[in-house]
């Protein structure tokens, strides 16, 4: 049997939010039934995409799918420390940003 998947994962990060799955597909702009496709791990054609599943991971406050990720990649993550989010995010825009012009 296959292990869990990312899009299960997603599933159940909306299921177990407690925020109905319509008020969070209203929340994040996106139609009821695209998204419950979108997190159906047995509908291989509909994909959710990475700006959809931040949107939800926000939402949700939920960062299973993150999580699963990293550890699928042989990673693991750290919560940064309050208040360094946005100095890590304009961080990393400025090293993006010189990588993209060279």
């Amino acid at each position: 049997m296959f292990g869990k998947s990312v899009t299960k994962v997603v599933q159940d990060c909306i299921l177990d939010s407690g925020i109905q799955a319509k008020v969070v597909a209203e929340m994040i702009n996106k139609p009821y039934s695209t998204l419950m496709r979108e997190i159906n791990p047995f509908d291989s054609s509909a994909k959710l995409g990475a700006e959809t599943l931040l949107d939800i991971m926000k939402v949700t406050k939920d960062t299973r799918p993150l999580k699963f990720m990293a550890a699928e990649m042989g990673y693991s993550l750290e919560t940064l420390k309050n208040g360094t989010s946005n100095e890590y995010r304009m961080n990393y825009s400025e090293q993006y940003d010189a990588a993209e012009a060279s």
